[in-house]
């Protein structure tokens, strides 16, 4: 990282990070060799991360030729106001960079704990009843091995920063207006 003083070194922040956004981008190698992003639902478990999909479409197409991804989810924090000129505004973040390996999961028992997964991150209160076997035929689930995972975060100088951690601290709804 360029900015080494931009890296989250604590991994309970990026772990924390991972189990509590809820839109990730999945970037795919695409068939004309350009990169392909999609938003995705995901969740973190056993150090990896799990994405409901499809069973077939451009994203699993692209990691059937080439399982190589990147996938990145970020919390906004804080949008700061310009005063007086243009480039005092800021936007506050933290944010969550993986490279890794895709596959598609065939396991049922590793397919149901990723449902749960999904579900408990999702819907955590619970109340969804069962799975219904003709919807589990029908739906897939990428699995993504991680080979390297990095945090990042521009928290601003001073007191910006103990402001957006303060907000963070007590829960504020995000993002907060500076």
């Amino acid at each position: 990282m360029r900015k080494a003083n931009k890296e989250i070194r604590d991994q309970s922040v990026i772990v924390g990070l991972l189990r509590s956004c809820h839109v990730g981008r999945l970037a795919t190698n695409g068939r004309d060799g350009w990169p392909m992003v999609k938003p995705v639902n995901f969740a973190y478990e056993n150090e990896r991360i799990y994405i409901h999909s499809a069973l077939e479409g451009e994203k699993i197409d692209d990691i059937k030729r080439d399982g190589r991804v990147c996938f990145e989810t970020d919390l906004p924090i804080a949008f700061v106001k310009a005063r007086t000129q243009p480039c005092e505004a800021e936007y506050l973040y933290r944010s969550v960079i993986v490279k890794g390996k895709a596959s598609l999961v065939t396991d049922e028992a590793e397919r149901a704990a990723a449902f749960k997964g999904l579900m408990d991150k999702y819907q955590h209160e619970g109340g969804y009843g069962a799975y219904l076997p003709e919807k589990l035929v029908r739906t897939g689930i990428i699995r993504i091995d991680i080979k390297e995972m990095i945090g990042k975060e521009g928290l601003g100088k001073e007191e910006l920063r103990a402001r957006a951690l303060e907000a963070l601290e007590k829960g504020f709804p995000l993002p907060i207006i500076l």
